[in-house]
Order: C-alpha cells, then sequence, then structure tokens
C-alpha cells in the first residue's frame, strides 16, 4: 500500500486538499479508481463539468452515466456514506481513523473537541461510520466457535429507586439488553442484539451463521440445550470458586472481546441506548476482526465500506417510522 498513515497528524498531512480525498475514495469504492455509475453499475461514463459552487470541490470530477435509460449524474461520494454531506471529506477521513484505531472507541464529546465539530454533528458521524461497518455478507463460521451471551443496561442496584427494577437477578432481558456474540478461533467475531436468549432465538442464530462441522462450544446456560443434534456440541460448566480452564474447550476468546466492550461502554461511552446498540457492538465487532492489521489498512478498508450505505437523521433518531 502506497499510503502510510502511522498518526492522526500523518493522516492530516497526507489529505491537505479535499482532490486527494476524492481521489483515494475513487480508489477504494471502484475497481483501479474507473468510475461506476451508482445508479445502474454501468461502466460506460464520462466526466462533465463540475459547476458546484463550492471553491474546494470546483477541481472534483463529475460523471454522467452513457446508458440511454439512465444517463444520470453522479460523483464518487453519490450513494455512500458521504453523499449530500456538507463535512469535508478530511473531516470524515480523521473520524474514520480516530475511531477504527482506538481499541475501546472514542466519544462524540471527544471527537467534536478533536475535529472542531459540535457534539451534535460528532454523534451523527459516529453512528454513520459505525453504519458502515455491518457485515453485507457474513460467512459461516468454521472450526471451534465460541459462544456466549451478555446483557447491556447496567447493574440494577446502582439505578435511580425510580428506575429500579424488582426482583432483577442477573441474566435477565426485563431490564437488559442481551446480546449474542460468537467468535470463530483465531477468527472473526459475530454480534446480535436480540430480544431475549430463549432456544428458538439462540438456535437460529446458530443456524444461519454457523457450520454444522463446526465445533460449538458454549456454557451449561439451559437454551444451549438440543444444538448437539446438529452440531459436535461442548458445554463448559463452570460452578462457584471452580472456574480452571481446559487448553481447547473453553469460552476465553469471546469472553475476552465482552470483557473490552463492556469497558469501552463503562470507560468511553458510560450509556447505550437499546435503540443503537446493534451499532456500538458492530463497532466493536469490527476492530476486532481487523485487529491484526495497521491502522492504515484498518482505515482504507472501513473507507472501502462506504459504498452503498445510508443512514438520513430522521431514521437514525427514528423519525422516519411509517405511521
Amino acid at each position: 500500500m502506497l499510503y502510510e498513515f502511522k498518526s492522526i497528524i500523518q493522516l492530516n498531512d497526507y489529505f491537505k486538499e479535499e482532490k486527494t480525498c476524492y481521489e483515494f475514495l475513487a480508489k477504494q469504492i471502484w475497481d483501479d479508481g474507473k468510475p461506476i455509475c451508482p445508479h445502474c453499475n454501468s461502466l460506460k461514463t464520462y466526466v462533465t463539468k463540475n459547476r458546484s459552487s463550492n471553491a474546494a470541490k470546483k477541481d472534483i470530477p463529475e460523471y454522467r452515466c452513457s446508458e440511454k435509460n439512465c444517463s444520470k449524474k453522479f460523483s464518487v461520494t453519490t450513494g455512500t456514506i458521504f453523499h449530500s454531506s456538507k463535512i469535508s471529506l478530511r473531516t470524515w477521513y480523521a473520524a474514520i481513523y480516530l475511531i477504527t484505531t482506538s481499541k475501546k472507541g472514542i466519544s462524540s464529546v471527544q471527537l467534536s473537541e478533536q475535529l472542531q465539530v459540535t457534539q451534535k454533528t460528532a454523534w451523527y458521524l459516529l453512528h454513520r461510520i459505525r453504519e458502515m461497518f455491518k457485515e453485507t455478507e457474513p460467512t459461516m463460521l468454521k472450526g471451534i466457535v465460541e459462544v456466549d451471551e451478555t446483557y447491556v443496561g447496567g447493574k440494577n442496584k446502582n439505578r435511580h429507586a425510580d428506575k429500579k427494577v424488582p426482583n432483577s437477578q442477573g441474566r435477565a432481558s426485563a431490564d437488559k439488553t442481551p446480546v449474542v456474540g460468537l467468535v470463530e478461533r483465531n477468527g472473526k467475531v459475530l454480534t446480535f442484539v436480540v430480544k431475549n436468549t430463549d432456544s428458538e432465538t439462540l438456535h437460529n442464530i446458530m443456524v444461519d451463521n454457523v457450520s454444522t462441522d463446526a465445533i460449538l462450544i458454549t456454557d451449561a446456560y439451559r437454551s444451549y440445550n438440543g444444538l448437539e443434534k446438529q452440531y459436535d456440541h461442548i458445554r463448559v460448566k463452570h460452578t462457584e470458586n471452580d472456574y480452571k480452564t481446559d487448553s481447547c474447550f473453553h469460552t476465553n476468546n469471546i469472553e475476552n472481546f465482552w470483557s473490552i466492550f463492556k469497558r469501552g461502554i463503562i470507560g468511553i461511552y458510560h450509556y447505550v441506548s437499546p435503540q443503537h446498540l446493534h451499532r456500538y457492538t458492530t463497532e466493536f465487532g469490527y476492530r476486532y476482526n481487523n485487529r491484526k492489521e495497521p491502522g492504515v489498512e484498518k482505515f482504507a478498508e472501513a473507507v472501502g465500506r462506504s459504498g452503498n450505505v445510508r443512514l438520513p437523521y430522521d431514521v437514525l433518531i427514528g423519525k422516519d417510522k411509517k405511521k
């Protein structure tokens, strides 16, 4: 790779002009940087005169599709997460670099200070970037697959009196939001925010995402009962004061992932709404799945995911629901 960004300073030094940012984006989302019409996927395009009133974008090429049935204008940002954004790509890139290289994430307050934008703008930026991290073509997990679930929502004893849930007992979705995690040993992690952790929910997730020839390792939670009919199912039973771990059959990897996730929630974000929880788990999953890559690789791969991703503000805050 021609790009070597070992720090945010080097990133900003390279992307001094919007033209450089647009050229970089074109190379990430188009094969060899050759324009593809986002409306009909045609390769038959030509450059038109850019009539933008924005001086910084005057040198940015605009295109038109040559197909008679299409003939629409577009630019490299059309149909991407950057479409119609008033924020410069240079600022976008700084935000992407920070979120992909910060092990436990970065808060909207901190990002707003570093990018000199409002906290509301930083919050929206972060959620749109998280939307880029979603797996569009998930593959079945193979080999040894560890499974575990966690519950997000804080401890009941720490809540205000008017928000306490009576008779709350640890593993319960009545006052917390359950999240199921699957990790392929030495591979990728998948996360699923669910309404409950009953057998039907957990079993359907396994069938849809884990190859039947995989070795499935779970704890002794009763909802995992019956998986042995489809998988080589190993159950790790931890009893009080007995947490010995087998060198092979354990769930340490997925538990370590939850540990990093929980530290990020507690130490960086402090609170995560159930409405947006799936984006936060996706964020931590993306960093985990690219943990062995250097910062520049994670950044470039993330930018390459920006195509065909949209998250309008009304959709994000839930105002776009059908009446």
